[in-house]
């Protein structure tokens, strides 16, 4: 079946630029290629290590690998060994539960020297249930979010985003995103300033999006702009126009 192609609302996830460079150029097996793209989507999307009980779940790649004579499982472990191999990721084997993979950056550098010196600080937050979706079932997290709706996010910005998307509900994140990028107000910091009128006032009485970038009214009142934001914002979604009370 050919791709029907990307649409307005697909996410992108980062790839470091070597990828497409010089480790492109030295990858000759499709098993080691297809793990390093999905680990890539996987590494993002978690913001954490992987394990290979999440790789070995992972239905893109078992779809992806299976092929006549050739077992699906046995692939990815063999791509992930040559992923490891070339240095494209990290590998740790942890007591009893099995191995986990990092991505061979920096931070993934210091994680996993610390948990070699055994030190007792270094969380590697596994998660439970792997992460068995294709990446259009997944909703998106903050970080895929402001890089959607925003752009490239800001190591600066990371602590606040998570505070955010801890106490938010995700609808108020999405829309708030949403409402920017409609009102070509793309920063955190207005996106920030919506949620906090929603906290503050009631999502409901949403008041006027044409505030100042931290939120703050501008020379026009609530009452003035109110009727007008909401209508345009229902015809940006597409949902039917209500008539003002009296009409």
């Amino acid at each position: 079946m050919a791709f029907s192609g990307f649409t307005g609302s697909t996410l992108y996830t980062p790839v470091p630029n070597p990828v497409f460079g010089p480790i492109l150029e030295q990858i000759q097996d499709l098993a080691e290629l297809k793990v390093t793209l999905r680990g890539l989507w996987l590494f993002h999307r978690a913001h954490r290590a992987v394990s290979m009980d999440e790789f070995l779940a992972d239905r893109s790649l078992l779809k992806g690998l299976r092929s006549e004579g050739k077992n699906a499982e046995e692939e990815i472990r063999r791509g992930l060994r040559l992923a490891v191999a070339r240095g494209t990721f990290l590998t740790y084997q942890r007591d009893g539960t099995g191995a986990v993979f990092l991505l061979n950056t920096e931070a993934g550098r210091r994680a996993l020297a610390g948990l070699e010196a055994g030190e007792a600080g270094v969380p590697l937050e596994i998660g439970d249930e792997p992460a068995v979706d294709s990446p259009e079932l997944q909703r998106p997290n903050i970080f895929a979010l402001y890089e959607d709706s925003i752009g490239l996010l800001s190591p600066l910005l990371a602590e606040e985003l998570k505070e955010a998307e801890v106490r938010y509900p995700e609808p108020w994140l999405r829309e708030a995103f949403g409402i920017a990028v409609a009102e070509n107000k793309r920063s955190w910091r207005y996106v920030a300033g919506i949620l906090r009128r929603w906290t503050a006032e009631g999502k409901e009485n949403r008041g006027d999006a044409r505030r100042g970038e931290d939120g703050k009214p501008g020379r026009h009142t609530e009452k003035d702009h109110g009727q007008k934001y909401l209508e345009e914002y229902q015809r940006r979604r597409g949902d039917p126009p209500r008539q003002r009370a009296g009409r």
